[in-house]
């Protein structure tokens, strides 16, 4: 699944994440950590989409359920999942995924944006698509993923 590059311009990082079959990147250098939630703790009359908080190393995590967010029905035998943490606005956020995948490098210049046909709930959170080999890795906007508990938070 690796892309190379095949340009001599600028490249990015991207962590790789599986969710409901989709392959997304997740910009490196917004990642703090990946780790498997434990203990969550449920957030009275929060949105359906925040999983609950947790103490991870001293700091509150709120968990955010990427499948509800994307609208992405639960498997019915679905395995441990695993969580991506990242900060936002000063706040730590654990967006949980079904499987995270490696890290790659693909060059700028092989971005392109969203396609017409793209779903809109995957195209309202994407800054973007890579075309690989095998499938298409949507770029994801963490600041767009946000946006929603942002407006929850301050409601």
């Amino acid at each position: 699944m690796r892309a190379e590059s095949h340009s001599s311009g600028p490249s990015t990082e991207y962590v790789t994440a599986m969710i409901g079959g989709q392959l997304f990147g997740l910009p490196i250098a917004r990642v703090q950590d990946v780790f498997m939630p434990e203990r969550l703790t449920s957030v009275p009359l929060s949105s359906p989409e925040i999983a609950g908080i947790l103490n991870l190393r001293g700091r509150i995590i709120t968990i955010v359920d990427m499948r509800l967010r994307l609208g992405v029905p639960q498997p019915e035998n679905a395995g441990q999942p695993m969580a991506v943490g990242i900060e936002h606005r000063g706040e730590s956020y654990g967006l949980l995924i079904d499987d995270v995948g490696e890290v790659m490098t693909l060059p700028d210049s092989l971005r392109e944006n969203n396609p017409v046909n793209l779903d809109a709930r995957l195209a309202e959170v994407s800054s973007g698509v890579f075309r690989l080999a095998s499938q298409l890795l949507v770029v994801l906007n963490i600041d767009r993923v946000l946006h929603v508990s942002a407006q929850i938070k301050a409601a």
